[in-house]
């Protein structure tokens, strides 16, 4: 009996020196980068398992009460395929020639735009549903960003059984760059959870951010090249040059189908901007989100 708590007593003074300890200052973390980034990493591990733990919650609940489960994640870009071609068709659109057949081309296109309106929205929303969790308990705040980013990938691995039958249907071939298209969607991906994360904190405090954001997203999705192919000349081919999700959602298309980069240059300025937009926005998440919870929960 002596010997049983002896034991229970070395393994309790052992697990409490492996407790780590935290201890909060007023001095901003930004005067010591090295020490931040640290800490960001230390996180970002630690957060793992609650993020699983929360990705399997958001995935049972957002298809448990449906009928149709996942085929909910194919029915808009179907839809919207659908009536574009009968736009066009009709004449109703004048689209021009694409290097794909158009139903094919605009149905791929929609997905790879979901999916980075997704990836955007996502972090909103995560910070925004987790409200009484973030003000009550203390825990890895990228817990929120992790299981956003597995739900958007679980998404997009539903639609890509579409996409893989558009490319059985239309008998499209098929190069050795289909194997390049995932690195750049992950840039397109990280682009959006960047933007999400920047504006997480602020839609928190106040809705109309995630109001204004629906209203910029519709008119983002005319600038860029998912209903239509690239112009080539005048004004509007300069906006949509300028567009930074057009290079990614381009680049990532044509390593899926033809194989022949459009515009390398343009495809690492944005994989770039995007690299250091989801850093910068990371860091902001984290100073922020402090300041937020005060003010939610005073």
């Amino acid at each position: 009996m002596g010997k049983s708590r002896s034991q229970q007593l070395k393994r309790s003074q052992t697990e409490n020196r492996e407790l780590t300890k935290f201890i909060y200052t007023p001095t901003s973390p930004v005067r010591h980068p090295l020490q931040l980034l640290k800490h960001m990493g230390r996180d970002l591990l630690a957060a793992r398992e609650l993020a699983w733990r929360l990705l399997v919650r958001d995935i049972n609940a957002q298809y448990r009460q449906s009928m149709m489960g996942i085929i909910w994640a194919l029915i808009p870009p179907i839809f919207t395929a659908a009536s574009l071609v009968f736009a066009k068709n009709a004449n109703i659109l004048n689209i021009g020639e694409t290097d794909l057949p158009y139903p094919a081309y605009v149905m791929f296109s929609m997905t790879l735009w979901q999916t980075f309106t997704e990836a955007m929205n996502g972090q909103i929303q995560a910070v925004d549903s987790a409200r009484a969790m973030v003000v009550r308990i203390n825990f890895p705040r990228e817990a929120l960003i992790l299981a956003k980013l597995g739900e958007v990938f679980f998404n997009f691995g539903i639609k890509l059984i579409l996409i893989v039958a558009l490319f059985l249907w239309f008998r499209m071939p098929v190069t050795w760059s289909v194997f390049l298209a995932p690195v750049a969607l992950i840039h397109l991906v990280m682009l959006g959870t960047g933007i999400g994360m920047l504006l997480a904190p602020m839609n928190a405090l106040y809705s109309d951010v995630g109001r204004a954001l629906s209203i910029v997203t519709s008119f983002w999705l005319l600038l860029t090249p998912v209903i239509y192919p690239p112009p080539q000349s005048g004004v509007f081919a300069t906006l949509v040059r300028w567009n930074p999700v057009t290079p990614l959602l381009v680049t990532t298309r044509e390593l899926a189908t033809t194989g022949v980069i459009s515009n390398p240059e343009g495809f690492w300025v944005a994989s770039s901007i995007a690299l250091l937009g989801l850093l910068i926005a990371w860091i902001v998440y984290r100073l922020a989100l402090p300041f937020v919870v005060e003010r939610i929960s005073s």
